[in-house]
């Protein structure tokens, strides 16, 4: 093919591997295409779009003779799209030169992108925008051509060894040009004092593109690093977009608003009412997206790791560090920190709460620990012992505190409306409560905060905070930002330029989060006791499992009472686990927090762990009444999060329960129609009997009373009118209706046949033998009911 013909077939090309950006067209659905269901597809996908694959040959072929090629700016993500269309620049350098009207009679803004910028907008979006396609088995996002090929990405434009690899080429010289500069169609006004690029910075001095080939290698990765973060993690609502905004930005927007109310340049201005709509974008990231994500910040911390130690000389450093070497200097807080928190902040504050946000979680924790990720490798050693945190990482901290801080406090508030009985759950709190116990992380992150509370000794900094941010320079890692040697402003430039400059910090280590530290270890003590318990009823279960459980009789299902939970089902081994989690928890927080054995014991106390009479775990709070139990908030709180439960009993008429699976419902019915017939008849025979103080009282209310019914009230928040309406005596013959009794009494009679005795002398004798066993329980134990259990 010509060149003409590629380029006239690239778009479709992209669009049917990738998708179309409305999601209509699927192309080749690379996130559900896995090695171990498709093989032939997963290879041949992965050799195509490989860097040195076939597509990426025909990218740079067509970037060599700088086509040009538009991608709509109504597909761009929220802010961006709502920000171009109010005719005001993004900061990001990759949007400048390249917004343009359309011609006329054409709809909406289009962006001209060259080949390569084009191949990775198609590439980055696609984790967004194919949201439903069609999954006809279980899918491993980890494992999927998507999620190995954003790897490869990384690792082939980001490396951590090395340099990035010249682009194939027919020409023996041959290279990359990088977009020409260009006039923009239409004036704008940016919202930042954006920074140039790195790759125009190094190159600004050059007659040629071509010049340099390390301004090629930089420009390729600055690129792919712009365009993942803008696609993936440039999404929040307009609270967030104005809060990042600084008031003298925000004070250029508005004059260039009212300086072009009266101009129209080809298409009237958005209305404000359209614009807000625009940036309240409705965004919702996907397990799949957050691990993509997390991805790239592990490559990132990597990437940024790998730089080589600087020479002692500055001029020397000067004249040797190569683009590459700078772009790893600044890529975290320059082009991710920002965007990142942002992010973070979003998913802390509108995830479910359930399982699935442990991918949320160790995303978070896995940019908390650039360290791990760090080129020399731990000591081996045969303790198990936590490595510390080395003091070189004490800028980091600091330069990311909210990091560390805020969202700390989010997931506290998170772990406290969550079910840390269940087993997924209490893994998340152990996993945070173990990144943050590593030895001297928290003594870095209290100096951080002290750095931020320091007052200010020189006033003229003030002027200089409220234009400071991480784009603008503002960088631990880089040696062109301003020498700054005060700690303390670069902490509070970090703060204020991610917060604003009102914003209230609430200490980690201060007493408002300690309070609600306490309040989760009341949590994880009540959620001990609760995973005791349902592991103690477990047992007893399993214990009382008899011959007669192949008929589905078990204790708890007589008074229809339900004292389980999820962990019945998962097994004794994950209440164990559930149990072992929140001991190290627990341990981890005492370490962080300086909590004392004191506090732990006063607080055990609070939590109500101390059993009831009868062994079992304590009621929901409530407030008796005349009418029974009240659910107070607290009481409401319990159940909710499974901390503490009623028995759920019957507790209406026993007679008029329904009939169970181990039951007869024929018998059922007959034997209620023959009680009902005796209770009317001798209700008032019956009632004088149970009456008498004598043996014969104490044995007629052994058999026709039920004094259990009155203390199982106390267990439910059931009206006492309902519960005391059928506490008169009466005779209840349903017992006789349960597959156990009648299988024991066949099982008697036919050993009574064994021995010649006839079906009339085994009732005789069943009957001598029953009132003798019914006296001497009338004698110790009259409160028990034989034909209740």
């Amino acid at each position: 093919f010509s060149l003409k013909e590629l380029h006239g077939i690239f778009p479709w090309l992209v669009e049917s591997i990738f998708g179309s950006l409305d999601g209509i067209i699927v192309g080749w659905n690379l996130r559900c295409l896995q090695g171990r269901t498709n093989p032939n597809e997963y290879s041949v996908a992965l050799d195509f779009l490989d860097p040195s694959g076939p597509m990426m040959k025909l990218v740079y072929k067509l970037q060599a003779e700088e086509y040009r090629y538009d991608f709509p700016v109504s597909y761009l993500p929220g802010p961006v799209k709502a920000s171009i269309q109010e005719q005001v620049l993004p900061e990001c350098s990759l949007y400048h030169n390249k917004v343009q009207f359309p011609s006329s009679g054409g709809l909406g803004l289009n962006l001209a992108l060259n080949p390569f910028e084009y191949y990775m907008f198609y590439f980055a979006i696609s984790l967004i925008t194919q949201k439903n396609s069609p999954v006809t088995h279980h899918v491993s996002p980890s494992n999927s051509a998507y999620f190995i090929l954003v790897d490869t990405y990384l690792k082939c434009f980001l490396p951590t060894e090395g340099s990035v690899l010249p682009p194939p080429s027919s020409n023996p010289g041959g290279t990359i040009p990088s977009p020409t500069p260009r006039s923009p169609a239409v004036p704008f006004s940016s919202y930042g004092m954006h920074h140039p690029s790195l790759l125009k910075r190094h190159i600004a001095h050059q007659p040629s593109v071509n010049a340099d080939p390390a301004s090629q290698e930089i420009w390729r990765s600055e690129t792919l690093l712009q365009i993942f973060v803008e696609m993936w993690l440039h999404h929040y609502s307009l609270e967030m977009y104005q809060k990042m905004q600084s008031p003298h930005v925000k004070l250029e927007v508005l004059h260039y608003r009212l300086s072009i109310s009266s101009k129209h340049h080809g298409s009237p201005a958005q209305s404000s009412y359209q614009a807000l709509h625009a940036y309240q974008e409705s965004f919702k990231p996907t397990e799949e997206h957050v691990l993509v994500v997390r991805l790239l910040v592990k490559h990132l911390h990597a990437f940024s790791n790998s730089l080589k130690p600087e020479p002692l000389s500055p001029s020397a450093h000067s004249h040797t560090a190569s683009p590459l070497e700078e772009f790893k200097r600044v890529v975290i807080p320059r082009f991710v920190q920002e965007k990142l928190y942002i992010f973070l902040q979003h998913c802390f504050g509108h995830w479910p709460l359930d399982a699935s946000f442990r991918a949320v979680l160790e995303m978070w924790l896995s940019y908390l620990q650039p360290w791990r990720y760090a080129p020399e490798k731990p000591p081996q050693s045969t303790e198990p012992l936590p490595r510390s945190v080395s003091e070189k990482w004490a800028a980091f901290i600091q330069e990311n505190l909210l990091m560390y801080t805020k969202l700390f406090v989010g997931f506290l508030n998170r772990a406290l409306r969550t079910d840390l009985v269940s087993p997924k759950n209490a893994l998340m709190v152990f996993r945070v409560a173990k990144v943050f116990a590593q030895p001297n992380l928290s003594e870095m992150i209290l100096k951080g905060e002290q750095l931020f509370l320091e007052p200010e000794l020189v006033i003229p900094h003030r002027q200089h905070r409220l234009f400071m941010s991480p784009t603008l320079g503002g960088s631990f890692l880089s040696s062109r930002s301003p020498a700054v040697t005060d700690a303390s402003f670069k902490v509070k430039s970090h703060v204020y330029s991610l917060e604003g400059q009102d914003f209230q910090y609430k200490q980690m280590f201060g007493a408002e989060v300690r309070n609600l530290v306490l309040k989760l270890a009341q949590l994880i003590c009540q959620a001990q006791q609760t995973a005791k318990s349902i592991s103690d009823h477990s047992a007893e279960t399993m214990a009382s499992q008899s011959f007669f459980s192949w008929f589905r009789f078990t204790p708890s299902e007589v008074n229809g009472s339900y004292t389980g939970n999820d962990l019945d089902e998962m097994g004794q081994d994950s209440i164990k686990k559930t149990d072992e989690y929140l001991e190290k928890a627990l341990e981890y927080l005492c370490q962080i927090f300086k909590l004392s054995e004191a506090q732990l014991a006063q607080m055990m106390m609070k939590c109500g762990t101390a059993q009831d009479e009868n062994g079992k775990k304590q009621l929901p709070d409530c407030i008796a009444s005349e009418n029974g139990l009240i659910l107070t908030p607290l009481g409401r709180y319990q159940i909710i999060n499974g901390l503490r439960r009623f028995e759920l009993q019957y507790q209406g008429d026993t007679e008029l329960q329904p009939i169970r699976s181990y039951e007869n419902a024929a018998l059922v019915r007959l034997l209620f129609r023959l009680s009902s017939l005796l209770n009317d008849r001798f209700a008032d025979q019956m009632e004088v009997l149970c009456s008498r103080d004598d043996f014969v009282g104490r044995l007629c209310r052994y058999h026709l009373t039920n004094p259990q019914l009155l203390q199982k009230i106390r267990y439910s928040p059931m009206v006492r009118d309902r519960a005391s309406q059928n506490c008169g005596p009466r005779i209840s013959l349903r017992f006789l209706a349960s597959y156990r009794t009648l299988i024991s009494l066949l099982m008697i009679y036919f050993l009574a046949s064994w021995f010649y005795v006839g079906p009339v002398g085994c009732t005789f004798i069943i009957l001598i033998g029953y009132f003798l066993y019914a006296v001497i329980m009338t004698f110790f134990f009259e409160g028990w009911k034989p034909h209740e259990h």
